[in-house]
C-alpha cells in the first residue's frame, strides 16, 4: 500500500512532464544555449591587460630628438622712418636679438625593439632631420640611436643601438588576420607623460590615408602625441601595426587612430636593414580604376582590375604591354584594383621575373614581365606625345564641340609638334561627358582602344561600338600630357 501510494505520484508527475516536453524542452534549450553565448562573450573579454603589458613594456622605448634650428630672423618694422613708433620697435628688437642665434629643438615619439641587438622601430616624422636620438628604455635607461633607413612613404624609420646584454624584444604578427572588432593594445609615450598602455578594439581595416602604400588598422584604442612609432599589438602580444595617424579636430584622441599593417611594415624594415633604403618592384605603367561603364565598354566580365592608360619605356613596354589592356593577375593574384595592384608591385622583389595576365581585344594574354626598380624610376620623364595629323574638321558628338588638331591649337594647348587625337573645344555642361570630367582642351588620343586622328575615326569607333551591342565606348583622354580612360555612353 504504501509503494502503491508513492508510487502514484511519481507516475502522475510522470504523465503531466511528457503533456510539457515540447515546450519545456525548448525553453531549457534557449536558456541553456543564452547562458552559453554569455559564458563565451565573457571568456573573449579579457578581465585584464596587465599580463600582456608586464610581458612587452621593456621592449617598448621612448624617443627623444634634438635637431639644431636657426634662429628667427629679425627684419625690420614696416613703420615710417620718424614715426613715433620707431623707437619701441628699436628697443624690441634689441631685447629679442638672442632669438636671431641657432638653438635646439626637441621632440618625443615612441618606438618599439625588434630584436635582441637593438634594432628599433619607430616613425620617419618622429625623427626626421633630427642631428641626435636619444632611446629610453622602460627601466630608465638611455643610449643614443643610430639611424639606420627611413621611407616617407609608409612613415617607418629604423633605428640601431648597441647594448651591453641582449635587448628585449617583440615580433611582428600577421595583421592579415587581424579582424574587425579584436581587442587590440597601444603602448608608447604620450605627450611626453612617459610609458602609457591604451585598450581598444580594430575598429576597421585597410583605411588610406595619403600614401601610394598605404595599409592603416584603424583603432578606437586612445592614440595621441608622442604615441607614433609605438607598437599595437594583438592579444597574444604580437605587432600587428605601427601607431601612426590620428584623426582629431582638437589634436588629441577622439578613439579614430591609426596603424601601418604590420605585414607592410615588416617589407619595409627588412629591406632598410639589408640595403640601408627601400627597393620596390616597378612595372612601369599608368593605371585607373575600372569602372562599369567601362568593363561595358571593354566587354570584361566584371569590373575589376586595373586599367592601363599609358606605357612609356620600361619593362612593361619592353614585354609588350599596351594602353588599354586590364592587369587581371599580377604574379598568381588576382588583381581587384589599382591600389592593390600598386602594393603588390611595389612588395615585389627587383628583377624578379613575373606573370601578368592582362585582358585585350576581348580576351585574356599571358605577359613575362621582369620587374625594374621604382625608386630609380620615378624622376624619369614620361613622354606623352603621339604622332600624327588631320585636315582641320570640327563637330559635336557625345556632348562635346570637337576638332582636329590645328597648329594654333596644339600651340595654345602646348602639345608637342606631330601630336594627333581630337581635341576638345567645349563640353555641354549638363551632358555626362561634364559629369565625368571632361573639359575643354583635353585631347582625346583613343576610342574604343583604337587610335583616332580625326572625328571620323571617332565616328567610326562608335559605329562599331554600337553594331556589337556595347552601351559605353571607351576614350583616352590626355590633359597636360597625363592620360587617363573614360567611358560614355553611346549616343541612341
Amino acid at each position: 500500500m504504501n509503494t502503491q501510494a508513492i508510487s502514484r505520484p511519481g507516475r502522475a508527475i510522470a504523465d503531466r512532464r511528457v503533456a510539457l516536453s515540447p515546450r519545456a524542452f525548448w525553453t531549457l534549450t534557449l536558456a541553456a544555449l543564452l547562458v552559453l553565448t554569455q559564458a563565451l562573450q565573457a571568456m573573449a573579454r579579457p578581465e585584464s591587460f596587465a599580463d600582456l603589458a608586464d610581458k612587452f613594456s621593456p621592449s617598448v622605448v621612448n624617443i627623444t630628438t634634438s635637431t639644431m634650428v636657426a634662429g628667427r630672423e629679425q627684419g625690420s618694422p614696416i613703420v615710417p622712418e620718424g614715426s613715433p613708433f620707431e623707437d619701441f620697435f628699436k628697443e624690441f628688437q634689441d631685447r629679442n636679438r638672442g632669438d636671431r642665434a641657432p638653438r635646439r629643438s626637441s621632440a618625443l615619439g615612441s618606438g618599439f625593439v625588434i630584436s635582441e641587438d637593438g634594432y628599433i622601430v619607430t616613425n620617419n616624422h618622429v625623427i626626421a632631420g633630427a642631428d641626435e636620438i636619444s632611446v629610453e628604455f622602460f627601466n630608465g635607461s638611455t643610449l643614443d640611436a643610430k639611424l639606420i633607413g627611413t621611407d616617407e612613404k609608409t612613415d617607418i624609420a629604423l633605428l640601431k643601438v648597441e647594448a651591453d646584454a641582449p635587448l628585449p624584444f617583440v615580433n611582428f604578427g600577421d595583421s592579415d588576420v587581424a579582424r574587425v572588432g579584436d581587442w587590440v593594445v597601444a603602448m608608447g609615450n604620450p605627450l611626453g607623460q612617459g610609458f602609457s598602455v591604451s585598450a581598444g578594439i580594430v575598429s576597421a581595416r585597410n583605411r588610406a590615408l595619403s600614401g601610394t602604400y598605404d595599409d592603416y588598422i584603424q583603432t578606437d584604442a586612445a592614440i595621441n602625441r608622442g604615441n607614433s612609432g609605438g607598437p599595437l599589438f594583438n592579444l597574444d602580444g604580437e605587432v600587428i601595426g605601427v601607431n601612426t595617424a590620428i584623426l582629431s579636430p582638437n589634436g588629441g584622441s577622439i578613439g579614430i587612430g591609426f596603424s601601418m599593417a604590420s605585414n607592410v611594415v615588416k617589407g619595409v624594415v627588412d629591406q632598410l636593414k639589408e640595403f640601408g633604403e627601400t627597393r620596390r618592384g616597378w612595372l612601369g605603367v599608368r593605371i585607373q580604376d575600372v569602372t562599369e561603364d567601362m568593363a561595358d565598354a571593354m566587354g570584361l566580365p566584371d569590373a575589376a582590375g586595373a586599367l592601363v592608360s599609358d606605357v612609356p619605356e620600361g619593362p612593361a613596354m619592353d614585354a609588350g604591354m599596351k594602353a588599354g589592356d586590364v592587369i587581371t593577375n599580377f604574379d598568381g593574384v588576382d588583381v581587384a584594383d589599382t591600389r592593390g595592384l600598386v602594393r603588390q608591385v611595389g612588395a615585389t622583389q627587383v628583377g624578379k621575373t613575373v606573370r601578368v595576365t592582362v585582358w585585350r581585344d576581348g580576351k585574356t594574354e599571358t605577359l613575362k614581365i621582369t620587374l625594374g626598380r621604382r625608386e630609380e624610376a620615378e624622376a624619369e620623364a614620361v613622354p606623352a606625345a603621339q604622332p600624327g595629323a588631320e585636315t582641320p574638321m570640327e563637330k559635336d558628338l557625345m556632348g562635346m564641340s570637337l576638332s582636329s588638331i590645328t597648329p594654333e591649337l596644339a600651340e595654345q594647348l602646348g602639345l608637342d609638334a606631330g601630336a594627333s587625337g581630337l581635341v576638345v573645344r567645349d563640353v555641354d555642361q549638363a551632358s555626362e561627358a561634364y559629369e565625368k570630367g571632361l573639359r575643354a582642351g583635353d585631347l582625346i588620343t583613343e576610342a574604343g582602344q583604337q587610335t583616332v586622328e580625326s572625328i571620323t575615326d571617332l565616328e567610326d569607333r562608335v559605329a562599331e561600338a554600337k553594331d556589337a551591342g556595347r552601351k559605353s565606348i571607351l576614350l583616352l583622354i590626355r590633359r597636360e600630357g597625363e592620360p587617363r580612360f573614360v567611358a560614355l555612353p553611346i549616343p541612341e
